[in-house]
């Protein structure tokens, strides 16, 4: 029986899963006899755990689902719920749905952005929005959503009529629809009965170290995505973001620096990511766009990153005057 819907290098990322669900679990019931150093240890960890799985593991769950099984990709929808501390299957919705049909776009004659995640949204002038405002802006926003999330158990975690957001981005097809919005009430319900067993746990822990990693973790994210795009051309198909071709990067991320790449094919297994960036050499290389020498998670040391999308927009301020040369 056929268990992996790509290749078995996809146990990798289960692994690494199942891992962080545990480690997450033994530093909450270790807080308590734990050092003072080793809880900050633990909280860095914790971060990074997360940091990583949003950027890298369930980003490349929701773009191609490792199991050919539907029910076994529900299970690891669940269990990487309780990671992020979010359902999986809305970040599937948000993220493909909305940010790779947008694709960061500049505000329109409305005054805003299609894509909801776009650097551009609260931007002023056609330029990005500086970075500390939306990376934690961002985070602030995520968290809000979140105890939202947590306060529905009035309603079983379902999707309410409220949130027109999720509604409009859920399938049409009728069979298709009510799997997802079931499939986000259940990783709703696994996250906060996680929180449940973690307060049983070390209320202090929860308190003290998972929320403030979790708040870590969504700024990190969010540092992330502006500078996956910062400077690129929105204009241009193969020019709007920015890829990082380091072999070591890409090795222990899964090919996450090729992100222009990414975005010309979405549904590209991960591992097909350096054969996209051969077929489309070509259409890549026949006008200027950004490539960065560092990962996006630290762009903001590429201080001398090409602003392509500054075409077109004379008379706008620099962009750097508004953006922090470090966090």
């Amino acid at each position: 029986m056929k268990i992996w819907k790509n290749t078995p290098k996809d146990s990798i990322l289960v692994a690494l899963s199942l891992a962080q669900f545990g480690v997450t679990l033994a530093l909450a019931i270790t807080w308590n006899t734990n050092s003072l150093p080793a809880r900050a240890a633990g909280g860095a960890l914790l971060t990074v755990m997360m940091t990583y799985n949003i950027i890298v593991i369930s980003h490349l769950f929701t773009h191609v689902p490792w199991f050919v099984s539907n029910r076994l990709n529900a299970v690891m929808s669940l269990v990487n719920s309780v990671n992020i501390g979010q359902s999986v299957q809305a970040y599937q919705l948000t993220h493909v749905r909305n940010h790779h049909r947008f694709n960061n776009d500049r505000q329109g004659p409305d005054g805003t952005t299609r894509d909801t995640s776009s650097t551009y949204r609260k931007g002023k002038n056609g330029q990005h929005q500086p970075l500390m405002a939306y990376a934690l802006g961002g985070a602030v926003d995520s968290v809000v959503g979140r105890a939202k999330d947590v306060a529905s158990t009035t309603r079983l975690w379902s999707v309410g009529r409220g949130e027109e957001r999720l509604l409009s981005l859920a399938s049409h097809r009728e069979g298709r629809r009510a799997r997802e919005l079931r499939q986000i009430q259940a990783d709703r319900a696994a996250h906060c009965l996680s929180l449940v067993v973690f307060a049983t746990l070390s209320w202090q822990w929860t308190v003290m170290c998972y929320l403030p990693a979790f708040f870590a973790a969504l700024t990190l994210v969010n540092v992330q995505n502006y500078y996956r795009h910062y400077g690129a051309n929105p204009e241009d198909r193969a020019a709007d973001s920015v890829s990082h071709y380091s072999r070591v990067y890409n090795f222990l991320t899964f090919n996450d620096g090729y992100h222009q790449e990414h975005h010309l094919n979405p549904g590209s297994h991960w591992s097909q990511m350096p054969a996209v960036s051969s077929r489309h050499q070509d259409r890549l290389g026949a006008q200027p766009r950004v490539v960065s020498p560092v990962p996006a998670i630290v762009g903001f040391l590429y201080r001398s990153r090409p602003l392509l999308h500054q075409a077109g927009t004379a008379g706008t301020p620099d962009p750097h005057r508004d953006t922090p040369t470090a966090i």
